[in-house]
């Protein structure tokens, strides 16, 4: 059983940037793909970005390219998603995801993944 941890939300202006950690109590979280996805109120769950086990693939929905990052830290067991240039329409529920999955891949896809966080909530204001 792989428990996660988000933290770093919060209430921020447009514009601002905020960045997001899940930690994660599995010691070999380099063998797990992670994603990070969000819900806005009245909306379904949706991809944001996702990393495959050995950090190499990323991919990335296309309201955040360009703006989030997502990277890992398998060495303190922590995933992290930089948000840049939020905007009023990022507010959600933050969630990450673990799934043990092929070392290459990075999943889009949330029913592949096999453990979930309880989320962060980032509120940005305009």
């Amino acid at each position: 059983q792989v428990q996660l941890v988000e933290s770093g939300g919060g209430l921020v202006q447009a514009g601002d940037s905020l960045r997001l950690s899940c930690a994660a109590s599995e010691r070999t979280l380099s063998s797990y793909a992670m994603g990070w996805f969000r819900q806005a109120p009245g909306k379904e769950r949706e991809f944001a970005a996702a990393i495959s086990s050995r950090g190499g693939n990323t991919e990335y929905s296309d309201s955040v390219k360009g703006r989030f990052t997502i990277s890992r830290d398998n060495a303190k067991n922590t995933v992290y998603l930089q948000m840049n240039s939020l905007k009023p329409e990022d507010t959600a529920v933050y969630y990450c995801a673990a799934h043990l999955g092929a070392y290459y891949v990075a999943y889009r896809g949330p029913d592949v993944y096999d453990y979930w966080g309880q989320g962060t909530q980032v509120t940005v204001s305009s």
